[in-house]
């Protein structure tokens, strides 16, 4: 008789468990989806406090998201080192839903090369790779 045994990691969805951000500076309401060292998922819906939502925040919340899907071990932090290529569509409206994904494309060293992508609906705001640090700064 074989017997399987699965481990399965609990998926915390505050985004807050993860990282050192908090209110205002936090750009995810909730994690969907991680995949330690490979790739994680998350949503993030516009308020008033962010009417006027800059683009930018779009790659700032890609970056957070990268860091959690980023770190294989608890307490680990990581950085925004450098933005190689971003690409934008239009910027999003008061109240729209955002889904926020990353995906580590390589690591070398403390470093990750990640892909991320902001989505409302089928409509793509941002495209952007990435260079996150992994570790202490």
């Amino acid at each position: 008789m074989l017997f399987l045994c699965l481990v399965a990691t609990l998926l915390n969805p505050d985004p807050t468990a993860y990282l050192p951000h908090r209110y205002p500076f936090v750009m995810l309401d909730r994690v969907l989806e991680q995949q330690p060292g490979s790739f994680a998922r998350a949503r993030y819906r516009t308020s008033v406090a962010l009417q006027a939502f800059p683009q930018t925040l779009l790659v700032e919340a890609v970056a957070q998201l990268s860091g959690i899907a980023a770190v294989e071990q608890q307490g680990e932090g990581g950085f925004l080192a450098a933005v190689d290529q971003a690409r934008f569509g239009r910027a999003p409206q008061l109240g729209e839903t955002l889904e926020v994904t990353a995906r580590i494309i390589k690591s070398f060293g403390r470093l990750c090369l990640v892909e991320g992508q902001v989505l409302v609906g089928d409509e793509e705001l941002l495209h952007v790779t990435l260079t996150l640090g992994i570790g202490p700064l």
